[in-house]
């Protein structure tokens, strides 16, 4: 009997020491499984809807760098892979690295080079938007780049397929509506990869939105079906007034919501468009979400402004089962040893990516995207 009752209290206390041992690695710095995220009561405004969604783990994410802080700050650039062919990184001058430049005019629609200055990771998401060069561009996946890199090749899809005149030499972030691409766009970039059909849906998006302003601002109506660039669209000040009037009321509420529930570690959102729900955003912790919340909501507010509604509502059940679901029937991993890796899930009817951070101490999700396919 008391053999028994060792027994049984070993068993008991390896079963505890498991799971708290388990949790400390969660802790320390290991992606949270996808259960331990849970969806809140949903936020509204006309036919958006995004649901805050919190996690048991949040992690540090401050030496990490994101695009718009790179490019206001200067530390990084991004420009025309043949203005730049030949750049390299010379030794720092007072403490500045100053690139090589060497000029070609050798420019790629799909391709742009971009270098970080910068002493942090640089963090890029798929879906933002850089203008300038001879066309807009938006970035075709998320990666990680190292801090103080040499020049890497960065694949981008364009999205102003009328231009092939250089504005400028280097890139800069889009208008604060046109700064991240609507998930429809977005979604073209990341899933089917193809340079055609992102260019067919920028296309299509200009339309419906060219269609919505005849209702609403019919002055800006030809103004917009006149030019080719997604930016130029959606920094129209008519369009960016229509997309205030949805996402503005959604943007505020939520970032109180965040405020609230910093403790609680809100740290992304479900999204739905006229009762659908078409999109997931996860982060790494709350920190991260805010940088990219005012953008993010811009974004989703534009299919919202340009897709028909159907009336119907979606539950918080149906929001966590869309969560809780990356089950898939294929898996594709790229990465880069010892800096980041990219996952991608094709599941029956969405797919999922993840990029985990493989700097030191990190080997945490910095960012998990889920799609409607």
């Amino acid at each position: 009997m008391k053999v028994t009752v060792f027994l049984c209290t070993m068993v008991l206390a390896i079963a505890v020491g498991l799971v708290e041992a388990e949790w400390q690695e969660v802790q320390a710095g290991q992606a949270a499984p996808i259960s331990d995220y849970k969806v809140l009561a949903p936020i509204r405004h006309g036919s958006l809807t995004v649901f805050p969604v919190v996690t048991a783990a949040s992690h540090d994410t401050g030496n990490f760098l994101t695009l718009d802080e790179g490019l206001k700050s200067g530390e990084v650039e991004v420009t025309e892979s043949g203005r730049v062919r030949g750049m390299i990184r010379r030794p720092h001058q007072g403490g500045v690295v100053h690139p090589d430049y060497s000029v070609h005019d050798g420019a790629q629609v799909n391709r742009l080079v971009l270098i970080n200055n910068s002493k942090r990771a640089l963090l890029l998401l798929a879906g933002e938007i850089v203008t300038g060069g001879k066309q807009d561009r938006v970035i075709a996946k998320d990666r990680i780049v190292p801090p103080e890199s040499d020049p890497i090749d960065l694949d981008v899809f364009c999205v102003e397929p009328g231009r092939w005149v250089g504005t400028s030499e280097k890139f800069t972030a889009g208008m604060p509506s046109a700064a991240m691409a609507a998930p429809s766009v977005r979604g073209s970039a990341m899933a089917s990869k193809s340079q055609q059909q992102v260019w067919s849906q920028v296309a299509k998006t200009r339309e419906e939105m060219t269609m919505q302003m005849r209702i609403d601002a019919p002055a800006a109506a030809p103004v917009l079906a006149d030019t080719t660039s997604y930016a130029k669209v959606m920094g129209n000040p008519d369009v960016r007034k229509k997309l205030d009037s949805v996402a503005g009321s959604v943007e505020q509420e939520y970032s109180s919501t965040i405020r609230q529930l910093h403790d609680q570690n809100a740290v992304g959102v479900v999204v739905a468009v006229n009762g659908q729900i078409v999109w997931a955003d996860l982060f790494a912790s709350t920190s991260l979400l805010e940088k990219y919340w005012p953008k993010l909501v811009r974004s989703y507010a534009t299919d919202a402004v340009v897709t028909r509604a159907k009336g119907a509502q979606v539950s918080e059940k149906a929001a966590q089962g869309f969560l809780d679901n990356l089950h898939g029937r294929h898996e594709t991993v790229d990465s880069e040893p010892g800096l980041y890796r990219h996952t991608e899930v094709s599941g029956d009817g969405f797919r999922a990516f993840e990029l985990t951070s493989l700097l030191p101490k990190t080997g945490f999700a910095l960012h998990v995207a889920k799609m409607l396919d």
